[in-house]
């Protein structure tokens, strides 16, 4: 199983419309918030999305729970939780969902944690990303034994990958 994870694209429908192209395989996309588009958009179509603190469309969820290969996948933007000052706000309420996986945006900061067998993915942002210079994505793919995150520029370009063991 895997699952395509952005965030914090800010208009660009462009970028969102080519890291979908880079990975068809796919089993599901998902959308951090922040994307500043209609939700009804052509290129928010096909993948789980959510609001953002900079979405204005009401048809956006602040939160979004589902179901892929025996994970309960939480979809946030994490403005709510306070993820720019510390990660246990979204863990408290990873933990009341029952989540094994959670993906967030805000930060703009790409980077990953697995807290009290929690995988929390932060996939950066692919139009303003703040710590490194590259905009980023990133591609978790689900196996029974254990999770492999990779990372992308927005070009597609591998930058790092992450086992977690189960």
């Amino acid at each position: 199983m895997k699952l395509v994870i952005m965030s914090d694209t800010h208009g660009d429908e462009e970028i969102i419309e080519r890291v979908k192209s880079y990975h068809p395989d796919a089993d599901k996309m998902i959308h951090c918030g922040d994307s500043e588009l209609p939700y009804s958009h052509s290129a928010m179509q096909n993948m789980e999305r959510v609001k953002g603190n900079c979405d204005g469309d009401p048809n956006y969820l602040e939160e979004v729970l589902f179901q892929v290969n025996g994970e309960r996948v939480y979809v946030t933007h994490g403005h709510l939780y306070d993820v720019k000052s510390s990660p246990m706000k979204l863990v408290y309420r990873a933990k009341e969902l029952g989540a094994t996986i959670v993906c967030f945006g805000h930060s703009h900061i790409l980077g990953a944690e697995y807290i009290d067998g929690i995988f929390f993915i932060n996939p950066g942002s692919l139009k303003k990303p703040r710590q490194i210079q590259e905009k980023s994505f990133v591609t978790l793919t689900i196996s029974t034994t254990h999770f492999t995150l990779d990372c992308y520029d927005d070009n597609n370009n591998l930058m790092e990958q992450l086992f977690i063991e189960r």
